[in-house]
């Protein structure tokens, strides 16, 4: 097993919720950090922690960005990080399952990540890099984001599913170290 850097120039962290019960409204998080230890002969032996900045979400609209992060929602004042640490990753089938705990709003519950390995490969550099992909469904009323507005066609203003998918690119550390020039942090 080892250690494996974030490469945050080829990942994201993106999810997708319904607005008025009609349309989906989609955003991401621009500032995550990741720890990942790669098993490649055993990837359920791996481990995985993410520290997400809350106050980067990002949906394109400034006045929405500024109320999701106001105490309506992640009230990233009080909660400036969502947290995710895995706890169990499983083969199944051709993919995985990453069953890990979920830090959000000041509240901790158990999701289910179904996921899959894009591979490992060279990098230019002659590190190696390796691609993964993530999916799960939460409902946000369980970490207390429970903001809404009724509307007069009945159903309310923000869906409660919340659809969340990570595409994330790692370098190899080990590699990508034993590459640095001498005296060059």
């Amino acid at each position: 097993m080892s250690n494996w850097d974030l490469d945050p120039a080829h990942s994201e962290i993106e999810f997708a919720v319904r607005h008025m019960m009609v349309t989906t409204v989609r955003g991401q998080f621009h500032k995550f950090a990741m720890t990942t230890n790669f098993d490649e002969v055993h990837p359920d032996l791996s481990t995985v922690e993410a520290h997400i900045d809350a106050s980067s979400i990002d949906t394109g609209m400034d006045a929405r960005d500024t109320h999701l992060r106001s105490e309506d929602f992640f009230d990233a004042a009080k909660f400036p990080e969502l947290v995710f640490r895995s706890i169990a990753i499983k083969k199944i089938g051709d993919g995985y399952t990453i069953d890990g705990d979920l830090t959000m709003h000041g509240q901790t519950h158990s999701v289910t990540l179904d996921a899959e390995i894009g591979g490992v490969v060279p990098d230019m550099r002659g590190g190696r890099r390796a691609g993964f992909s993530a999916s799960t469904k939460i409902s946000r009323k369980d970490w207390g984001l429970i903001w809404n507005g009724a509307l007069e066609s009945g159903g309310v203003l923000v869906g409660d599913e919340v659809k969340i998918t990570m595409d994330i690119a790692v370098v190899q550390a080990e590699v990508a170290a034993a590459k640095e020039p001498a005296g060059v942090a």
